[in-house]
């Protein structure tokens, strides 16, 4: 039975379409209304982690349903798999996204400067976060951390082991005040370890990595938010194998502000680094200043998004041109219909 539509709660889990939300200190079941689905364009359009939302209790108080999303101050956001390319959202209301990666196997540069182009476009500070450096073998730390600090220009970069504890205490104090974080990073990166101990309990599952690859298993399958002894929040997310950069705005520069400062003393505005006469980006990289690599994942990074922002305006053609001929389709039917009225 309905008895209140004026109340806010907070998403703290979602799951294959249901949710939990935290009202009044109380954690409820909740679904959205049939017309919040129903009018619903996108999955932008629905509640995720993060979200503040208008509920109603039924049963007696025992459980929700959503009627609206609050307006956000930060969303981050993916590429689906699939033709379709949507933009999924991952958690919202977010003050820093932590990029969690691990300093063995799991260790993946090019995947980390995807992350972090998303996580400029968010609207929230990106922090790095590099677990299990008691796995890291003490010749090769510096020269990872290095290659870290050169792909995050402007984030915060953290080294810690999670299973000692060393370290830990620089991600508390990125947490103090009541920050709310979400952890994105491949299967294997320690996120949820991370999370335990933060926690100071087992608040998730973890699960064993391969010893070939140092990737693991899905053991967080829902999106949820924790509160943490030190007063963070944190939202963890599932491992994922592949991040497609939904969109572009000015994360793809931010990230790469090396290359977007090199490319201001290029002869011409439009140059694309790709072999184009006067490029100062190409120059840096043959004087050994710009590594190749760090310029490929530059250029396969902004074709990428180029490719999604067409897709995306083409589905907005499409979509126009639907309603267009619909418009047509009925402005047709009434005028047949006035004719066969007037006996034409």
């Amino acid at each position: 039975m309905f008895e209140d539509k004026s109340m806010t709660a907070l998403v703290t889990a979602e799951q294959r379409g249901s949710f939990t939300v935290r009202l009044e200190g109380r954690e409820l079941p909740a679904l959205a209304a049939g017309k919040l689905a129903g009018e619903a364009a996108s999955r932008l359009d629905f509640p995720v982690v993060g979200d503040d939302v208008a509920v109603s209790l039924h049963d007696g108080g025992a459980k929700a349903v959503i009627h609206g999303v609050l307006p956000r101050r930060s969303i981050l956001l993916r590429k689906e798999l699939g033709a379709a390319g949507d933009a999924q959202p991952l958690a919202a209301n977010i003050d820093k996204v932590f990029i969690v990666m691990g300093l063995d196997g799991n260790y993946n540069i090019a995947r980390l400067e995807r992350l972090l182009v998303a996580a400029w476009d968010s609207g929230a500070l990106p922090v790095v976060v590099l677990t299990k450096r008691d796995l890291c073998p003490e010749a090769e730390l510096a020269g990872r951390l290095a290659a870290v600090e050169l792909a995050a220009p402007g984030a915060r970069v953290l080294c810690l082991s999670s299973l000692s504890g060393d370290g830990v205490a620089g991600v508390e104090a990125e947490l103090a005040g009541g920050v709310r974080c979400c952890f994105v990073g491949s299967s294997g990166a320690g996120k949820t370890t991370l999370l335990n101990r933060l926690a100071g309990r087992e608040a998730a599952a973890t699960g064993a990595v391969r010893e070939g690859d140092s990737r693991g298993r899905h053991t967080t399958t829902a999106r949820q938010l924790y509160f943490l002894p030190c007063g963070g929040q944190v939202i963890d997310t599932p491992g994922v194998r592949e991040f497609g950069v939904a969109f572009a705005g000015e994360g793809l520069a931010t990230s790469f502000s090396d290359i977007r400062e090199l490319a201001a003393g290029c002869r011409f505005k439009d140059c694309s680094h790709s072999g184009e006469p006067g490029c100062a980006v190409a120059a840096a990289v043959e004087a050994g200043t710009l590594p190749a690599e760090r310029l490929k994942s530059y250029n396969k990074l902004r074709r990428e998004t180029e490719r999604q922002e067409l897709r995306t305006d083409l589905k907005k053609r499409l979509a126009a041109n639907r309603r267009l001929r619909s418009f047509g389709r009925m402005v047709r039917d009434i005028n047949d219909e006035k004719r066969r009225l007037r006996g034409g």
